[in-house]
């Protein structure tokens, strides 16, 4: 990443001094190593994000606002699994969605709906 691309994506108001900037700037180029694919977009914003948030708030306040929204998403992946696993149970079957249909239109792999199933 360039200091020009950087400094666009924190805009005009970033707070940072040229020192700030630099260190910033290395950590966007190692997050950039960490996650090259162009798959990996999010964890580089997230991270990029992250280490902007680490430089300019306290400490303590990002990381918990970080461990509450990876909880929150865990809470959510949780609730949409048990929802799709009784969705499995009441729509797969005879003269209904196959497994594979199933689990095309709802993404997730064949398997997990046989697990749902109890087809192990």
């Amino acid at each position: 990443m360039q200091l020009f691309e950087l400094e666009a994506w924190l805009g005009d108001d970033h707070g940072l001094g040229d020192d700030e900037l630099g260190e910033l700037l290395d950590q966007a180029n190692e997050i950039e190593e960490r996650y090259p694919d162009i798959d990996d977009q999010a964890e580089r914003d997230a991270a990029l994000s992250a280490a902007y948030r680490l430089m300019t708030e306290p400490t303590e306040d990002v990381l918990a606002d970080y461990g509450k929204q990876r909880s929150d998403a865990r809470a959510a992946a949780s609730a949409a699994s048990a929802a799709l696993q009784q969705a499995a149970r009441t729509v797969v079957g005879p003269d209904r969605l196959s497994e594979a249909g199933f689990a095309r239109v709802a993404t997730v792999d064949r398997m997990s709906v046989r697990k749902w199933l109890d087809k192990r």
